[in-house]
């Protein structure tokens, strides 16, 4: 059982306090960082590309779906998956529909982008519960041209991924199970958001995070870290219907 303070109130409020010194400099932190992110240049997207959706296919300008702004967020889903999608992006997804009726009413698209096939997507959303729109990149340059996925030759280069096709941890073999695909494959797709703006008729590519920056992870971690005790560092996720117990 891990241990923890026990203490009066007195010495919760003074510990408290000091904590919220430190929350404050963090607040005001994220500021200058969403500052700065609203000040990234744009740059406009010149190559054209084609989607495939529930409704058919459409080009980048189009899933704005009439808003001015699209965020997407990159689940781990490559084409040579045979289970399904990443587990970790499966969870981060369980928490999106709440939100995309808030984000439509204030002129932003929300949708999610993975490469496998269409009909694979559509059958997994069914599964998971979901009803964000969620679309294929597959046979498209597109995750490559902007980062959200590996070429063969790419995941090569980068000394982090090679080691970890090599030589995994215990955890990472697990996961390649719970995928079904070889790591070699399996790792070779980047979660995270991308954001586009289209104004006057062009697009404009904005931003992009992927992991494993700490903007890309599941809500319920945000809140997971206010809960009294903290949580093990077990990199394991499961989805929602496959919980061991």
């Amino acid at each position: 059982m891990q241990e923890h303070k026990v203490g009066t109130h007195d010495e919760w409020q003074a510990a408290r306090d000091e904590l919220a010194k430190l929350e404050a400099e963090q607040a005001q932190r994220d500021e200058e960082i969403s500052k700065r992110r609203h000040e990234l240049p744009w740059v406009p997207v010149e190559k054209e590309y084609e989607f495939e959706t529930e409704d058919g296919k459409k080009t980048l300008a189009e899933l704005f779906d009439g808003r001015t702004q699209l965020l997407a967020y990159n689940i781990m889903y490559g084409p040579k998956y045979t289970v399904g999608a990443c587990p970790g992006c499966t969870g981060l997804a369980d928490g999106f529909d709440g939100g995309v009726l808030h984000m439509n009413k204030r002129d932003v698209t929300f949708i999610c982008f993975s490469r496998a096939p269409i009909d694979r997507l559509v059958a997994y959303k069914k599964r998971m519960g979901w009803d964000f729109p969620y679309v294929s990149t597959n046979g498209s340059e597109f995750p490559f041209d902007f980062g959200l996925a590996l070429t063969e030759e790419q995941a090569q280069q980068i000394p982090e991924v090679k080691e970890m096709i090599e030589n995994p941890p215990e955890w990472l073999e697990f996961w390649s199970t719970q995928v079904g695909a070889e790591l070699k494959d399996g790792l070779r797709e980047a979660p995270g958001y991308i954001a586009f703006a289209l104004e006057n008729g062009t697009v404009y590519h904005t931003y992009t995070v992927t992991a494993p920056d700490p903007f890309v992870s599941p809500f319920f971690g945000f809140l997971l870290d206010r809960t009294p005790k903290p949580q093990p560092e077990d990199p394991i996720a499961y989805r929602k219907d496959e919980y061991p117990d």
